[in-house]
């Protein structure tokens, strides 16, 4: 059996606004991404920081994070003091030293939960202007699931190239 095409390539997803499907899919592969990062990489690696770099577990739990803040800026809300709270210790690695495993289906929920998100965005609401930040620094609703997308893909792409360095580490 072939493998699948990139999300991308596998045509519209039912029930979201065609012109939110570029971050629909960037958000999907980015799910399968971390879904088979979670499945291959040993626990051991997950917090380590090769040459000073940052973390797998930090690159997905700073996804999950800033994706729900992203999303809440995109409902025109503002941040909780707990999103407030967790945005300051997404380096830290829990007492516990949770598995990539839990890392990365906190990670998938938000994941889940941008994707329910999108299903009720409307065209009409792509474009209603919104603030960002304590700053109220401006930005649309497109414009944060756009980066919220493109900010996903970014840092597992990250986590990948983080994970393939530590594989080759062992190798010398």
């Amino acid at each position: 059996m072939s493998p699948q095409p990139e999300v991308w390539l596998r045509g519209p997803v039912e029930g979201f606004e065609p012109l939110l499907m570029p971050a629909v899919h960037a958000l999907l592969q980015a799910r399968e991404d971390i879904e088979h990062l979670a499945a291959s990489v040993p626990d051991e690696h997950v917090w380590e920081r090769p040459g000073g770099a940052a973390s797998i577990g930090f690159h997905l739990r700073h996804m999950g994070g800033a994706l729900e803040r992203l999303m809440t800026y995109a409902r025109g809300e503002t941040l909780s003091d707990a999103q407030k709270a967790a945005a300051r210790a997404e380096a830290e690695p829990e007492a516990s030293a949770p598995s990539l495993r839990e890392v990365a289906a906190g990670t998938c929920a938000s994941i889940d939960r941008a994707l329910d998100q999108l299903r009720s965005t409307s065209a009409a609401d792509l474009l209603v202007p919104r603030k960002v930040g304590r700053r109220g620094l401006p930005s649309t609703t497109l414009g944060l699931i756009c980066h919220a997308a493109e900010h996903c893909t970014r840092h597992v792409g990250q986590s990948i190239s983080t994970a393939r360095i530590l594989s080759g580490l062992g190798r010398s």
